[in-house]
């Protein structure tokens, strides 16, 4: 890496703030790219909503995220916000986007090399988005969520904060889930371990499917073996992890990435997960927690926790997910970039 730090524009979400308050695991790693590279002296532009909270420039168009305000307009506030940093992309080096297939549209109208970091693939409709710009510069955040054909430069695994999560000097009797309340989460497969295994289960997160909330969760709330909380944020997470026997995550279809499994892991709670996707990526098997293929199989894996070491869960997670291991990778990436169109205009 050059000694000259260049100019980097990195692009947040505008659904919540960056970093969130509760909810927003893609607001949340944008945060902790741009501070990590804060910390090393790069000259950061931060475009996310105004609320926001930096230490490096902050650029907003958008006063408050159009989850958190109902008086904005998602595609109006998107839009302009977007629009803001492309039309001030020769002020930068690179343009860091987080911000999925719309950004993309606009790449081919500048000069300035943009990486996309992509959070997932949220239908199979915008492919057609990624196909016409494949060419463009990518990072996935786990090797299991990639498509053919794209021009991805590494895998690039979250990192978290670790002073956020501490290790836990206690823990409780508590089963937990931490996560959107919908389908693709196993919010009922978690409340079936539960049952099965008579212990007590805490849900945590944002209804985002109100219907399969009414249906699958809500009849099994009793306010003693098994309640729903609510969203949380930093703090209410580590009440959680003290009280946590292990965390589960029983998701229904491929894991993308999964911050919180890495955020219990740094608190040292165990993590009961599905076999799918990259939580085979993110959990050692057997050491920092189990992988599962069915409910049966999770209620088992409960009776070997006390197998699982939690300062090894902790220490997993500072070699693999810290700050620091992301933001080294991501220089690497930017390196190769900065390379690359050096090559191309000589």
């Amino acid at each position: 890496m050059t000694k000259k730090k260049k100019r980097i524009a990195v692009l947040s979400p505008v659904a919540w703030r960056t970093p969130p308050r509760r909810y927003g695991a893609w607001e949340t790693v944008a945060s902790n790219i741009t501070e990590g590279l804060v910390a090393r002296g790069w000259d950061v532009t931060l475009f996310a909503t105004g609320d926001s909270l930096t230490s490096a420039n902050l650029h907003a168009v958008v006063d408050r995220g159009y989850e958190e305000d109902s008086t904005v307009d998602p595609k109006v506030a998107e839009y302009l916000h977007i629009s803001e940093v492309f039309e001030r992309a020769a002020d930068f080096d690179l343009i860091h986007s987080h911000y999925d297939f719309m950004a993309l549209t606009y790449t081919r109208l500048i000069s300035t090399p943009v990486l996309t970091t992509i959070h997932g693939f949220s239908s199979p409709q915008i492919m057609q988005v990624y196909q016409k710009y494949r060419d463009g510069y990518f990072v996935s955040i786990s090797d299991s969520d990639r498509a053919p054909g794209l021009n991805y430069l590494a895998t690039v695994y979250n990192g978290i904060d670790l002073t956020l999560y501490p290790l836990q000097s206690a823990y409780g009797d508590d089963l937990i889930f931490l996560g959107r309340i919908h389908p693709d989460k196993g919010v009922h497969q978690a409340i079936e371990v539960a049952r099965q295994s008579g212990l007590p289960l805490l849900i945590a997160g944002i209804i985002q499917d109100k219907t399969y909330f009414r249906k699958q969760v809500e009849p099994y709330l009793d306010g003693r073996q098994i309640r729903y909380i609510g969203p949380v944020d930093v703090s209410g997470k580590n009440k959680l992890f003290a009280s946590a026997r292990a965390l589960l995550h029983l998701n229904t279809i491929p894991e993308r990435f999964g911050l919180v499994l890495a955020e219990a892991n740094a608190a040292g709670v165990p993590v009961v997960a599905m076999d799918l996707g990259s939580c085979r990526e993110v959990i050692e098997d057997g050491r920092t927690g189990f992988l599962v293929n069915n409910v049966n199989e999770a209620v088992q894996a409960l009776q070997k926790l006390s197998e699982i070491d939690r300062v090894d869960c902790r220490k997993h997670v500072q070699r693999r997910f810290s700050l620091d291991t992301m933001v080294d990778a991501y220089e690497r990436v930017y390196g190769k970039i900065f390379d690359h169109e050096r090559k191309k205009r000589s």
